[in-house]
């Protein structure tokens, strides 16, 4: 019986940082992206994708405010919605070109996906999720001054704006999601979700706010019952002391040893402490199955067991 992974896929595997940020050069880096995920699949798995939408959602946003005056802009979970629409698109186009020169005919859909968050979540009162382009410290304060953002610096990359950033509850979509997935590789819960509220009444309303990925990647395997979860990001192996002459890689963790480095302040916050926390639940809740972090390139060699870093129960 093949394997279930739930495959969270960073920035970098949609964008670069080193080229414009428009649809065409995105597109580019999503088709290298989808040759690693075309491998995976290749080797058996059953696979859902989610992906983040920071940067884009940040940028849609942006151009629907910029032209408020000549069409009305759109509210933020709108912009959401937006953001899981077209990077969704551009994996389906990529990723069933790249199933099909492996010869797997395997169909490839992207389902709009609603993550239920609470009202009371504390994430609303302490917006911490970047998103939308790098900004000088100069323009942030400009930004601050002129359009009530809440700007911070992001891990030494420059300053961004940031938004609430709420825990995923319930994915709304989750039984469509199970219906597709025996035959389908699914794209979903696209930046952590569409953030909602449940009303009283049992209609669902939309709030300003982004999910963070790995948690909407954490969820989704839970509920789909995955083995793996596999979170992709910029580097092969989750270090401490990171950067500094004593950096150290760690080819496993146990929860003891992960919760002893987040207590250190050994992983930064917005960058690779909300993937460890999502690594560390997953295997909390399943504590015969395994989460891995590591690069996009070394995906498959990660499965194999031959790099990047296990989360194990003890």
């Amino acid at each position: 019986m093949a394997k279930k992974i739930v495959i969270a896929l960073g920035g970098n595997a949609l964008q670069s940082s080193k080229s414009e940020a428009t649809a065409e050069a995105q597109l580019k880096v999503v088709k290298k992206t989808c040759e690693r995920i075309a491998d995976i699949s290749s080797a058996g798995y059953e696979i859902g994708i989610v992906h983040g939408n920071g940067p884009q959602v940040g940028r849609i946003l942006l151009a629907s405010e910029t032209a408020k005056d000549v069409t009305p802009a759109m509210p933020f979970d709108v912009c959401g919605a937006m953001s899981q629409g077209y990077i969704g698109y551009h994996i389906q186009q990529a990723l069933k070109y790249a199933l099909s020169r492996r010869n797997r005919n395997i169909q490839v859909a992207t389902i709009e996906t609603q993550t239920v968050v609470e009202k009371t979540d504390p994430a609303f009162k302490n917006p911490t999720k970047p998103i939308g382009p790098f900004y000088s410290e100069e323009e942030a304060k400009k930004l601050q001054e002129e359009k009530g953002y809440t700007m911070k610096e992001d891990a030494g990359r420059g300053w961004r704006r940031v938004v609430p950033s709420p825990l995923p509850r319930r994915i709304v979509e989750i039984d469509a999601i199970r219906t597709l997935w025996p035959t389908t590789i699914v794209i979903c819960t696209g930046g952590g979700g569409i953030p909602v509220i449940e009303k009283r009444n049992g209609t669902l309303e939309g709030v300003a706010a982004v999910i963070d990925k790995d948690f909407g990647a954490e969820l989704l395997a839970e509920e789909i019952n995955a083995d793996i979860l596999l979170i992709l990001t910029e580097v092969e192996k989750v270090a401490i002391n990171f950067n500094k002459p004593n950096q150290e890689d760690l080819a496993s963790l146990t929860l003891e040893q992960a919760d002893q480095y987040i207590e250190e302040g050994q992983f930064a916050p917005g960058s690779m402490l909300p993937k460890v926390e999502a690594a560390m639940k997953f295997v909390r809740a399943n504590p015969n199955k395994k989460a891995i972090i590591t690069s996009l390139d070394k995906a498959v060699e990660a499965l194999n067991g031959e790099t990047g870093t296990v989360f194990t129960f003890a």
